[in-house]
């Protein structure tokens, strides 16, 4: 009886923090939001990773209160590619442009007020 309390705690515990990321990058999309001059934010992630769920967690929200921008991520295992044409090494990664301009780049943040500032440079 123990183990099923404690399985089912640990299923409710993961599924409270699981957040849905998705690969939605692509080289049409980015180049042509650079092109026309748009804020893109590229978000770097791991479906395994704690900070990269904190991550995704504030850049849901911010892509609904930032309706101009264009929020995109990958997956980087997946997605080495796309990782080395932006020059991202880490997978806790956000990079803001504006343009074709990088504006911002940090890595491992969770906290909300850095993320936003970092995207309120491609403003």
């Amino acid at each position: 009886m123990r183990k099923l309390f404690t399985t089912l705690f640990l299923i409710a515990c993961f599924s409270a923090n699981a957040v849905e990321k998705k690969t939605n990058f692509s080289e049409e999309i980015f180049k042509n939001a650079k092109t026309s001059g748009k804020t893109v934010v590229v978000n770097s992630y791991e479906i395994w990773c704690g900070t990269c769920s904190k991550q995704t967690k504030i850049l849901d929200q911010a892509e609904k209160e930032f309706k101009d921008i264009v929020f995109l991520s990958y997956e980087q295992s997946k997605n080495k590619d796309i990782a080395q044409k932006l020059g991202i090494k880490f997978w806790t990664t956000i990079v803001v442009y504006k343009g074709n301009d990088e504006v911002a780049r940090i890595v491992g943040q969770t906290d909300k007020e850095t993320i936003y500032s970092a995207i309120q440079k491609g403003i």
